[in-house]
């Protein structure tokens, strides 16, 4: 702890204990010079930062902002900027620094962040990874400490730390204890039943202190100062620029719906954008950036070091005794140095071969060199539409690549820590009192809603809208982005005062039917009518309804034969519906569609009554009778053959049982003899089978081939 940090925390102390500590005249005097040196240090440090005043200020929706900086200087200058630590990255990633009088930027230098965990690893003691008691204390060997125990106080030097088994009523537990050097024995002493440890170590007990005393400064540590060496002769203007996070702007409308008598529609809008900075934005250009540039964080302030690889001290092997032989060894020659062995152990647990160097170390990063010149160029581009200001009600709207931005005719405040509403249109459009109703939805009643045109040339962003009728708030809609020129429906409450009723739904109806490459393929014609009726019970007021009606992909609209609106998942149509009277309107969508079945799957009396309409020719009818009858001709020769098969299957059964029966009667008697005569009769049959079966098959497979290339080529109208 510095001199200055000790004497202002005795200070302090002092002054809330409200008692005295006996603090030295001369030390309580060079607290008082020191803190009255701070605090002209502080103040000399928010002199400097007033140098640059924010200017102008960009508002992205992607959540970043931009911060343009201007200000005058003379000769050579430091000019000190202060961010939060969580906004380094961002500043060091984006800043430009322009000096537009001819003077030079010596350097951009800011306080280093070493990573906390490499900071506490180099100290004494070491506690990067929170250690429990037992791994502090076996990290401590060697070092003097005093246990404070229930049979009195111990001391000693610390030999090691150890776990061991200890009994706790019915169950056996783990404790860690120490084991100390008292000079005259060694004492083992349970750490759970420690009532305190003392480091005795004045060394030890300071770089503990320091490691806590790091923790305590990364956890307070929250701002950085970056500052500005500038060099140059003379008065000079200054501009530095730089991308930081920030939130996402937002927008908010009012709408207000003019009384039957008058006919503008006036629609107010605001821009919501949040101070979150540590400083107050006093007389600043705003601009507000609806598109959304790429943007990501990147560690840039912790400091990065590399692994580099360990690398042997190049020595040269001492002479050592060799033993000659008469002759080389199978394996080896005569003279092997004995640390052969050794050296190839070694080369092997470094990951390398015996003999082959390793790796080199990585090459040093180059140095970054700051380019005024290239510098002031890209600045001029990102920097210059930001310094053209137009003039309107509110703000300017205005077209860059592919975003639009609203400039603020006037410079704004808006204090550190708070938010404001920034007014950037007022003016009237064109809008249209409107019914809507979505037939997807299936509601009983339509929703009172707007039909909006953005007929000015500001584009309205995505947000919310109050919408009020003459003096009274009727209800909130949303709105989505609209560009110049476009059209929206807004819809903020439900209308009751019309009803509605639905009918009707899908038909299908056959048109004509004929057979291609053998299927029969019918053409048919579907259709999607609805009808919507209207009762509109407000007897002051008439409607116009827009209906929404769910567009069938592939289907033709027919009635009414023009909606009022298409996209590609809805037709709307608009519907005048007088005060206290009813209308409706019926939609027809159609579709041609196709279904083909095979040729001999056509069910034909389902044909006939085709043709009785008209939808079939008898060539048609005439044909499919045709390949009915072929192939009932097919399934007459499949089921002969069937029969054959089961005759010569009863037979095969009936001479097992024959046999059977034979093995166990007189080969003369009378039945044996008549078993042969019969076994001979039905070998005649089985042989007369076979035949038979032959020659059905072949009818049949000549059936079949005939069936087939008649459908085949079959093509009738």
């Amino acid at each position: 702890m510095s001199a200055r940090r000790l004497t202002t925390t005795i200070a302090l102390l002092t002054t809330i204990a409200g008692m005295s500590i006996g603090m030295p005249a001369a030390l309580a005097q060079n607290a008082r010079n020191e803190n009255a040196a701070a605090g002209r240090e502080t103040a000399a440090a928010e002199a400097k930062r007033d140098v640059l005043p924010i200017r102008e200020i960009t508002l992205y929706r992607s959540g970043v902002a931009s911060f343009q900086r201007r200000g005058l200087v003379t000769d050579d200058s430091r000019v000190r900027l202060r961010f939060n630590v969580d906004q380094i990255n961002d500043v060091l990633k984006s800043m430009v620094v322009l000096d537009l009088a001819g003077g030079r930027v010596d350097a951009v230098s800011y306080g280093s962040k070493d990573p906390l965990s490499r900071r506490l690893s180099s100290f004494a003691v070491d506690v990067s990874d929170q250690p429990s008691l037992d791994v502090l204390l076996s990290r401590l060997r060697g070092t003097r400490i005093a246990v404070d125990t229930a049979d009195g106080k111990v001391t000693g030097v610390i030999l090691g730390v150890e776990s061991r088994q200890k009994a706790a009523g019915d169950t056996v537990i783990t404790v860690p204890v120490v084991q100390l050097s008292t000079g005259t024995s060694i004492r083992t002493i349970d750490l759970s039943t420690a009532n305190d440890i003392e480091i005795l170590d004045e060394r030890v007990k300071a770089e503990l202190t320091r490691a806590l005393e790091a923790l305590a400064e990364h956890r307070a540590d929250r701002e950085k100062d970056v500052e500005l060496m500038l060099e140059g002769d003379g008065q000079r203007e200054i501009v530095v620029a730089y991308v930081q996070e920030s939130p996402v702007w937002k927008t908010s409308y009012r709408l207000v719906l003019p009384d039957e008598a008058k006919d503008d529609t006036i629609l107010q809008g605001w821009a919501i954008v949040e101070n979150t900075t540590d400083e107050d934005w006093t007389d600043v250009r705003l601009s507000l950036v609806s598109g959304r540039p790429v943007s990501f964080t990147m560690d840039l302030y912790e400091p990065l070091y590399m692994k580099r690889p360990e690398v042997a001290v190049p020595t040269i092997a001492g002479v050592t005794p060799r033993l000659y032989q008469w002759a080389a060894d199978e394996g080896g020659g005569a003279g092997q140095s004995p640390f052969a062995e050794n050296e190839r152990a070694e080369a092997k647990s470094r990951g390398r071969s015996p003999g082959r160097p390793a790796a080199p170390a990585a090459a040093p990063a180059e140095s970054l060199m700051f380019d005024r010149r290239a510098a002031e160029a890209d600045a001029s581009v990102a920097l210059g539409a930001a310094l053209q200001m137009a003039q309107a009600a509110a703000a300017t709207g205005v077209d860059v690549g592919e975003v639009f931005q609203y400039r603020l005719d006037h410079p704004v405040t808006v204090e550190r820590q708070r938010s404001a509403m920034i007014p950037i249109i007022s003016s009237g459009v064109e809008a249209k009192r409107v019914s809507i109703y979505t037939a997807s939805e299936g509601q009983e009643h339509p929703m009172r809603g707007v039909r909006l045109t953005n007929s000015q040339s500001l584009q309205l962003m995505p947000g919310p809208i109050a919408v009020f009728d003459g003096d009274s708030y009727a209800g909130d809609a949303q709105i989505a982005h609209m560009s110049a020129g476009e059209t929206r429906l807004l819809a903020y409450s439900v209308d009751l005062d019309v009803e509605h009723r639905q009918e009707g739904g899908q038909t299908q109806t056959v048109q004509k039917v004929r057979i291609v490459d053998g299927m029969v393929e019918m053409r048919l014609q579907r259709e999607n009518r609805i009808k919507h009726t209207f009762n509109n019970k407000d007897k002051s007021r008439g409607r116009t309804i827009i209906v929404e009606q769910p567009r069938l992909g592939g289907w033709d609209l027919v009635e009414p034969a023009k909606p009022l609106e298409v996209n590609d998942q809805l037709y709307r149509f608009e519907v005048e519906v007088a005060s206290g009277k009813e209308n409706a309107v019926e939609i027809l969508q159609r579709v041609t569609d196709f279904s083909r079945v095979g040729v001999l799957d056509m069910n034909i009396d389902t044909l006939l009554a085709y043709a009785r309409q008209g939808k079939a020719s008898d060539a048609v009818v005439e044909a499919v009778r045709k390949a009915a009858g072929m192939q009932q001709t097919v399934r007459d020769i499949e089921r002969e053959i069937q029969r054959l098969e089961s005759e010569r299957s009863e037979i095969s059964r009936d001479q097992d049982r024959i046999r059977q029966n034979m093995q166990t009667i007189d080969r003369n008697s009378d039945l044996y003899r008549r078993y042969m005569t019969k076994l001979t009769e039905q070998e005649t049959r089985v042989e007369q089978i076979a035949t038979s079966i032959k020659q059905k098959q072949e009818e049949l497979n000549e059936a079949r081939r005939k069936l087939s290339e008649y459908i085949a080529g079959l093509k009738v109208e």
